[in-house]
């Protein structure tokens, strides 16, 4: 294929300020100098705001928003232990957290930014710092890539690149969407490292290079990626169209990018399959349908340092960048087609925000859970562009004015637009003027070339200036939202109780159970024990339904799991040891208990002869004993203050469970909050001398009581005996890997085997299995001593089929192409 070309320009002098830059003159050296300063503007404007806001680790403010909190922290220490050699599992299973569970789709979807991998370099109790830095450090790679790319449209100085490479990083949906998830930002990096490939395709040269370029986009994050890999599609479409081409030569262009993103895509696929299959397992959520915003909130999005709240897009560039693009369609210096065809196309993606049909497309045919505008770093990034084609062809200063003082019209009228920013006036205004008056002193700057260092200096200040006030304005907004209220991660009381699960740990022999979440959502992973604390968007529909019944407390639709505090849950799980908060705030304790091991071994079924629908009942199938009591209870008061009252047998211990409820429980001294599904099952403690058990509900549920059968007495004496039992019939020996299990058993164990963990799929054992009140449990046939059982994730098996053959198709062409080059040396 020949040598393509853009259409002919009317200017022939070189842009102000210089061309690119001449081997001569500096060589590969001089081309990182534009990335360099992209990266550097961008991660110090980030920092500046943190610093700004007194943000750790500048300050005591946290810095630990929503999942931030509660996922990509707990996930990254879950990284750290593994790549350390102290996590219960490995890359395909985790047994802490949910009792067990995948971990290669959490790793995919939560640790699969490479920059993730700065966790793994700094001691166990800096993980988070390492976490928060992924940020800043992601978006300046982003902006490096994008200055690279910017380079590849069109020859121009490295400065305005690079300038325009911060714009991009520090855009908008950056600054207020992402910035708090590490893995959503790779989709920033993924762009323009698409258009790199993108351009390589065109040039009908680094097929292999750019296969990988798609590979590691969707490496990083499939999500983003998704997103990014459309926006190439546009980007092809739009650089087919704009460059002088023939008809074989775009065939040919499209087949080889069809060629590179499907190879590149099919060397993910061990870990995007097996993410598809886990996400189609998984406890279904409840989705709302896409609702756009009005027309003027949305336009608001674009203005400059606007932080809108909810579900809102985040469009925006600096001024600097606003108002170039805002020239583009003016600059006559630029071919008409080439006009045309990218303000078009920018405008398409800018209108398929607003519609359902195409929104579903931009989140892979998926209602999002959340903020329906994830996909808005898209049009950002097609804003920069746009303002790099007007700058390297000179914009005019009148172009300028106008285009600046568009800006300041729209910003005028949607002031009063809701939740419009109270940063943007100043960020329009004055960031605007500044940007405006260092675009007409690199236009003056073509005779007086001494300006164009003024320029340059003022063009990275006001980006750097304004981008800083975007980022402290859109955190100091956020913060006021209930949800983002940061968490700590790292503090004297969350050290004592990660010490506390150590000094109790028996994995395993038995399972520690970190208590109530106190860190985070995933406090299992973060500290290291093997409790059902697990929250992520892959928890298995089979783990929801196996430990919901038992009850569990629960949230997000079941993708998020609590502990409860009841011994007959923590003899099912095999859980030996329990730490809970100490006497004096930050302090904890820690207990041990006996426990069954980690398989036992049920001779027959087993129905309660209580209530069936109460949650004890159900505890007593799985356990195979008689172990409550569980009178009915009378209820009296007015349906805002309930009193429930039953009689059992003074000396045993009450417990209460009424998910229906939120409020406040009254027992005795003492009040437990209840917050419905979120509370499990809860001890009263001791029943007294009378045999009456009284607990007053103050709830704000319309319409809801406890039933009938909210409370259970357990009597210790016979859990205990039912204890001993399991432990004396269950394996003699136990032994974990990293996704698997083994057993050994007693001489002429007959019945079921259960094993502690629940059934999910991925499972496959040395003998068939069987249900369980959904753990993992095998029929015993007569002689059985032995048992094994690993975990593979679905789908891992022929994702490593895929991926080897896309491999070998690359090294087969890379060794083609370089056996041709040798010969045409030669």
């Amino acid at each position: 294929m020949g040598t393509v070309t853009s259409e002919p320009k009317t200017a022939a002098s070189p842009p102000p300020g210089g061309g690119a830059p001449s081997p001569r003159r500096g060589g590969a050296l001089s081309r990182l100098y534009g990335p360099l300063l992209a990266f550097l503007v961008t991660s110090g404007a980030f920092c500046a705001a943190w610093a700004a806001r007194g943000s750790f680790p500048f300050g005591d403010t946290g810095r630990a928003i929503n999942d931030q909190a509660n996922q990509y922290v707990p996930f990254h220490r879950a990284l750290w232990d593994l790549l350390h050699g102290q996590a219960a599992g490995d890359v395909l299973f985790s047994w802490r957290g949910g009792f067990g569970q995948q971990f290669l789709s959490d790793y995919y979807t939560y640790l699969g930014n490479p920059f993730s991998w700065l966790a793994v370099l700094v001691p166990r109790a800096h993980v988070d710092l390492a976490v928060f830095l992924i940020t800043p450090v992601t978006m300046g790679a982003a902006a490096a890539l994008m200055t690279v790319y910017l380079g590849k449209l069109q020859a121009g100085p490295w400065w305005q690149r690079g300038v325009l490479g911060a714009c991009y990083g520090l855009c908008g949906w950056a600054l207020s969407d992402a910035s708090y998830i590490p893995m959503w930002l790779w989709g920033l990096v993924a762009l323009p490292l698409l258009g790199i490939a993108v351009e390589w395709c065109l040039e009908g040269r680094r097929w292999p290079g750019a296969a990988l370029l798609v590979a590691l986009a969707w490496y990083g994050n499939f999500y983003t990626a998704m997103m990014a890999t459309m926006a190439a599609c546009v980007l092809l479409a739009v650089r087919m169209l704009t460059l002088d081409m023939t008809g074989a030569q775009r065939l040919r262009a499209l087949w080889r990018a069809a060629t590179a993103a499907a190879t590149g895509i099919l060397l993910t696929l061990p870990l995007l399959l097996p993410s598809f299959l886990s996400s189609g397992a998984s406890q279904p959520t409840k989705a709302a349908a896409f609702d756009p915003v009005r027309i003027e909130v949305f336009l608001a999005g674009m203005l400059p340092a606007t932080h809108l709240w909810g579900g809102r897009p985040r469009l925006y560039v600096a001024s600097l960048g606003l108002i170039l693009a805002g020239t583009f369609l003016l600059n006559s210096r630029i071919a008409a087609r080439t006009r045309l065809v990218w303000a078009g196309a920018a405008l398409l993606v800018l209108v398929s925000f607003q519609f359902p049909p195409t929104q579903y497309v931009w989140h892979g045919l998926a209602v999002p859970n959340g903020n329906p505008y994830r996909e808005t770093f898209v049009f950002s990034g097609m804003v920069v562009v746009l303002a790099w084609l007007a700058l390297a062809n000179r914009p005019r200063p009148p172009h300028l004015a106008l285009a600046a003082g568009l800006l300041v019209v729209a910003t005028f009228v949607l002031r009063h637009t809701n939740d419009f920013g109270g940063w943007t006036w100043p960020a329009v205004l004055g960031g605007g003027a500044l940007s405006l008056l260092a675009l007409t002193l690199l236009a003056l700057g073509e005779k007086r070339r001494v300006l164009i260092p003024v320029a340059a200096l003022l063009m990275i200040g006001v980006v750097f200036a304004e981008s800083t006030v975007a980022a402290a304005n859109a955190d100091a907004r956020r913060s006021r939202e209930r949800w983002a209220a940061p968490a700590p991660t790292s503090n004297r009381s969350i050290t004592n109780h990660y010490e506390a699960v150590r000094q109790v740990d028996g994995w395993p022999a038995y399972r520690t159970d970190s208590g109530a979440p106190q860190t985070s959502y995933n406090d299992a992973l973060a500290l290291r024990s093997e409790g059902p604390q697990y929250y992520s968007s892959y928890l298995p529909e089979a783990t929801y339904k196996a430990l919901e019944p038992l009850g569990y407390g629960y949230k997000n639709d079941g993708r998020t799991f609590f502990g409860a505090d009841n011994p007959v849950l923590d003899a099912i799980f095999s859980i030996g040891a329990r730490v809970r908060p100490g006497t004096a705030p930050g302090t904890w304790t820690a207990t041990r208990q006996a426990a069954p091991p980690l398989v036992t071994v049920r001779p027959a079924p087993y129905t309660s002869p209580n209530p069936a629908e109460s949650v004890y009942a159900r505890q007593e199938n799985v356990l195979g004993a008689t172990v409550y009591e569980v009178p009915a209870a009378a209820r009296t008061g007015t349906e805002a203050s309930q009193t429930y009252t039953a009689a059992c047998t003074p000396g045993s211990e009450a417990y209460w469970y009424s998910p229906a409820l939120y409020g406040t429980l009254r027992t005795g001294d003492r009040s437990l909050p209840l917050e419905d599904r979120m509370t499990g099952v809860l001890p009263l403690g001791p029943v007294p001398a009378s045999g009456t058990v009284t607990a007053t509900v103050e709830t704000r549920t319309e319409n809801a009581t406890a039933g009938p059968h909210p409370i259970g007495c357990l009597n210790r004496t016979a859990l205990d005996t039912r204890v001993r039992d399991l432990t004396t019939t269950g394996a003699t020996d136990v032994r974990v890997g990293g996704h698997t299990i083994e057993a050994t058993l007693p001489p002429a164990a007959t019945g079921t085997a259960v094993f502690a963990t629940t059934d999910i799929p991925g499972w496959q054992c040395s003998s068939p299995t069987t249900d369980f009140h959904g753990l993992l449990a095998i029929p015993l046939t007569p002689g059985t001593r032995h048992l094994s059982c690993t975990y593979t994730p679905k789908g891992l098996t022929p994702g490593l089929a895929a991926a080897t053959l896309a491999l070998l198709t690359l090294t087969s062409v890379t060794t083609a192409s370089h056996l041709r080059r040798r010969r045409e040396r030669l």
